[in-house]
């Protein structure tokens, strides 16, 4: 695969999305987990946001950071942002764990969501592994505050591993939790989803295989209100192997995407600015509309109709299946 550095100036922080904040406290929640609070510096101020909402956060060493928010949606001018140190990663998390530090002065984009909360369900069902318990807590304030039905299951390696346990503990809404290494593996989450209501909405977030467990027993018990976040890239980005064209429709520019290189790569290299942050497919930051051509969808943040009617993409995993691409860039 050929990689390819970009100088600065593709991080790509347009001014629309740009805020500026500051580190006010790092708190450890639990074993490879801290919390970040962010706050904003003197004489600008926060959006508010929707639980399941995130954030890129732009580190002081060039690296982009997708992160879910924590925190209630009542905070105002404060983002709180979970970040598990991930020792194969690619360097952002351990940046944030062993060199950020408070009263670091960084950029922020403003909250996305993909991966909005049904705040008017009859029931609500929660379902979080280790880190992913970020967006998960934040909708479980959410559904607290105005009175909602809601259950919690929380799944960790072990008990020292499981962060933000005093906050679940405090909001007194019903708590299943599974630790590996006190109760087996994995949980039954068959028999779990089968015996909760079939009208109630389902949220999960965690690692790569829970997900996929809970998409397809989802799908075999005929639960039809199911939702996913994903931390990681589902599939490999789309490098193609057969040379296809983009046409930008705003300048009216061609380029050539080459063997080996990805859309998003060869855009860069173009000098396009293209908004992008996490390159795996799952921040939608880089969320482009398709003027024709057919794209070869590899992200995990459109959904099924989205990917159907093709009018938009995202250009940092995605390709094209045909020859020619045409780009509202």
């Amino acid at each position: 695969m050929l990689v390819v550095y970009h100088p600065p100036r593709v991080r790509n922080k347009p001014e629309a999305t740009q805020l500026r904040a500051t580190v006010h406290v790092i708190r450890y929640e639990a074993q490879r987990v801290v919390s970040v609070e962010l706050r904003p510096q003197p004489g600008s101020k926060f959006p508010d946001f929707d639980a399941g909402s995130h954030i890129d956060v732009y580190l002081p060493n060039g690296m982009v950071r997708s992160y879910s928010l924590c925190n209630s949606t009542d905070d105002k001018n404060l983002y709180v942002i979970g970040v598990l140190n991930v020792e194969a990663g690619r360097g952002g998390s351990r940046y944030i764990h062993e060199q950020l530090r408070v009263g670091a002065k960084i950029e922020i984009s403003k909250p996305r969501n993909n991966f909005p909360l049904h705040e008017g369900a009859v029931h609500t069902v929660l379902i979080a592994g280790g880190v992913g318990i970020t967006p998960i807590l934040s909708m479980a304030r959410r559904l607290r505050a105005l009175g909602q039905s809601v259950e919690l299951l929380y799944c960790a390696r072990s008990r020292v591993e499981a962060a933000f346990v005093q906050d679940i503990e405090a909001l007194g809404i019903a708590v299943k939790w599974h630790f590996n290494d006190e109760h087996g593996e994995r949980v039954d989450l068959v028999q779990f989803l089968a015996t909760r209501r079939r009208d109630a909405h389902f949220y999960a977030c965690g690692p790569t295989q829970m997900l996929d467990d809970f998409e397809r027993h989802c799908g075999e018990l005929g639960l039809a209100h199911a939702h996913v976040e994903r931390f990681a890239a589902r599939y490999a980005p789309a490098e193609t192997t057969k040379p296809y064209r983009v046409e930008l429709g705003r300048s009216g520019r061609m380029l050539d995407v080459t063997p080996g290189k990805t859309l998003l790569q060869t855009l860069l290299d173009a000098g396009i600015d293209v908004p992008h942050g996490c390159k795996q497919g799952v921040c939608g930051a880089c969320k482009t509309r398709v003027l024709s051509g057919e794209p070869d969808h590899r992200d995990t943040v459109l959904n099924a109709s989205e990917r159907e009617g093709n009018a938009v993409m995202t250009v940092c995993v995605s390709g094209c299946k045909g020859e020619l691409l045409a780009l509202d860039l």
